[in-house]
């Protein structure tokens, strides 16, 4: 279940990055003990090279229709922000460890201490690129994409749980990783676990009034987007590429976006 509304700092709009903004991450950002540090990813060994910041810079034509237009950045504040976490957590006693679902770069970088991390499925939502990404997977010129929940379906994912004593700084990280432009809505939703528990697992569902949301995208797009767009942390391409094979390595293969990966990805 959703626990942002229209009136909440949570569901506010923001695309992108303003001239003199913040130097905040984007939604797939590793988490660092501050979170204004811009510390790069580490790559893994099989990352195909970053391709150029421009469609012209790597020698592609122009796809119609892209880039999008996405409009002006406009982050949240840090009152905004902190005012949001609260609201999210109200919920909670402060007692009972927090369970935080992750289903893209939280699988394979968590960047915060777990005290187990459980194979886990979500239902009412799935995973795909529905998210453009103008700081850590594109620019502004070139947006690239990652992963969001939008509604339908299911999806697999891992589900970590965190001790209430501490969780609050890494939760503040997680907010200025996640929710630095509101693109996200901020949800306790309903989680299996793999050894048979049930437990209500924080995540980050797609706002899809923010104009960053994409929508269904023709596999001709994702493939324009995985050869030209590349931000601070590389490509779409090497995003997937490390989503898809965290999943497998975990036990629990996501066969839609191994496909798409291999349809796009060549």
């Amino acid at each position: 279940m959703d626990t942002g509304s229209g009136s909440d700092p949570v569901d506010r709009s923001g695309a992108g990055e303003r001239p003199g903004a913040p130097n905040r991450p984007d939604a797939d950002a590793p988490f660092a003990p501050s979170a204004r540090s811009h510390a790069g990813e580490p790559l893994a060994p099989n990352e195909r090279p970053n391709a150029g910041s421009s469609a012209n810079a790597s020698g592609l034509s122009a796809y119609p229709g892209y880039p999008p237009a996405l409009g002006e950045a406009r982050y949240l504040t840090d009152d905004e922000l902190r005012l949001s976490l609260e609201q999210t957590l109200a919920c909670q006693d402060g007692v009972a460890d927090l369970w935080l679902f992750g289903y893209g770069s939280l699988i394979w970088n968590p960047g915060m201490p777990a005290i187990e991390s459980v194979r886990a499925r979500i239902h009412g939502y799935h995973r795909g690129l529905y998210l453009w990404s103008r700081v850590n997977r594109g620019t502004p010129e070139t947006p690239g994409l990652v992963l969001a929940l939008d509604r339908g379906g299911s999806c697999p994912g891992v589900a970590f749980r965190l001790a209430t004593p501490g969780a609050r700084a890494h939760l503040e990280a997680l907010w200025q990783r996640e929710m630095a432009m509101g693109s996200y809505r901020p949800a306790w939703l309903p989680c299996s676990l793999d050894d048979g528990r049930r437990v209500s697992a924080l995540s980050f569902v797609m706002r899809r009034e923010a104009l960053t949301y994409t929508g269904k995208l023709p596999d001709e797009l994702i493939r324009h987007v995985m050869q030209c767009a590349s931000g601070r942390y590389g490509t779409t391409y090497d995003y997937v590429t490390r989503t898809v094979a965290a999943l497998r390595e975990s036990g629990m293969p996501d066969r839609a976006l191994e496909d798409l990966l291999r349809r796009c990805g060549s």
